[in-house]
């Protein structure tokens, strides 16, 4: 069940209402707060140069953890040019909604992000990685390179006491029905540290780092 990543597909990559598409983003907000996962993101951006430069968040969903750097690069002084992009629609309304307008949310594909801006310096993905197959991830590491980014992963590691752990805090405590299934299906897409060599390894990634961050995470920067 754990020694390989689940092909099966999470809900929320199909056809999901708007009523229970706000209702799975709010829970994730809670979940991510509670579990400390936007700490990853802010530790990886604390290791690079993000001083006057453009951030992307790809499969930016309700746009929390846009916003969490963005309040991180205020703490910091730092002067940013925050981006979002996600294929859903509803999403980005709902991001548009409630937050800064600050925070610039494009309705596309990721792979079509150079379209919309002359430069991305930072491409960076929270929770997004799983949603894909091998081959696209090994695309996405490409993509980066080909535009010149430095590319910022925060995901799921697949571990049994994270999938077990997530099931029942969710049983319980969650309202959602996209939650439910999918936070412990997440678990089941995630990686293994040996899988993540191997995809930038495909890719043809030299400089970067894999690194385990709890709680049962892995933060992955690379640089080209």
């Amino acid at each position: 069940m754990f020694k390989y990543r689940s092909q099966e597909k999470e809900l929320l990559d199909g056809q999901v209402d708007h009523k229970n598409l706000v209702l799975n983003l709010k829970e994730l907000r809670s979940i991510n707060t509670l579990l400390g996962g936007y700490n990853i993101s802010i530790d990886a951006l604390n290791k690079i140069n993000t001083q006057n430069k453009t951030i992307v968040d790809i499969g930016s969903g309700g746009g929390d953890t846009l916003e969490e750097i963005r309040k991180w690069s205020q703490k910091k002084d730092q002067n940013v040019l925050l981006f979002g992009v996600d294929l859903k629609l509803d999403c980005v309304e709902y991001a548009k909604s409630h937050l800064p307008k600050e925070l610039i949310f494009i309705h596309d594909d990721y792979r079509n992000i150079h379209k919309h801006l002359d430069n991305v310096d930072i491409l960076h993905a929270c929770l997004f990685t799983h949603h894909l197959t091998d081959q696209q991830i090994v695309d996405l590491i490409r993509y980066a390179k080909k535009i010149g980014s430095i590319l910022i992963v925060n995901d799921l590691e697949r571990n049994p006491l994270a999938h077990y752990s997530i099931k029942w805090l969710t049983r319980f405590f969650s309202k959602s029905q996209l939650v439910k299934n999918d936070a412990p299906l997440s678990v089941l897409r995630g990686f293994k540290k040996k899988e993540w060599f191997e995809l930038l390894r495909q890719a043809g990634a030299k400089d970067f780092s894999v690194k385990w961050k709890w709680a049962f995470r892995h933060q992955i920067i690379v640089h080209g």
